[in-house]
């Protein structure tokens, strides 16, 4: 009995890095949403600290990296999403933003802090260079 040939391999379609926007302010929101995906980046976007939450939970794999304002409405702030994200995907890019420089609380580990207001350009030049550095550091400790 011949074998089976193979059956040919159809190119995956090139995933589109995703991140998850949470800001309270909605046209600010709005704007990151479009721009971002003008720019080629997925996202999921998030008004609260909790609602931030129930998305990781539901698709934490899935986020390549986060940008949270720190000062959101509700019982969760930006510092608990950071937490919960880097929980979940501990070597993956992290930045805050905020109108004021005040950090009360400790970042996590290999974020960055960009007060606002803030060129998404520099945002998403950002997130990608955070990106590769990881990923240069993952393939070191190999």
């Amino acid at each position: 009995m011949p074998a089976t040939p193979p059956s040919p391999r159809m190119p995956q379609p090139a995933l589109k890095p995703c991140v998850l926007i949470v800001e309270d302010s909605y046209m600010l929101l709005e704007l990151l949403v479009t721009l971002c995906e003008q720019h080629g980046v997925a996202t999921l976007s998030a008004s609260s600290g909790e609602a931030a939450l129930t998305l990781l939970r539901e698709h934490g794999a899935r986020i390549d990296w986060l940008l949270t304002d720190i000062r959101l409405p509700g019982l969760v702030d930006g510092w608990s999403v950071a937490e919960a994200y880097r929980q979940m995907q501990p070597h993956r890019p992290v930045i805050y933003s905020s109108t004021t420089a005040n950090l009360n609380r400790p970042a996590v580990p290999g974020s960055i802090f960009v007060t606002k207001p803030f060129v998404i350009a520099d945002i998403l030049r950002l997130a990608r260079m955070m990106a590769s550095e990881i990923e240069v550091s993952r393939q070191l400790c190999a």
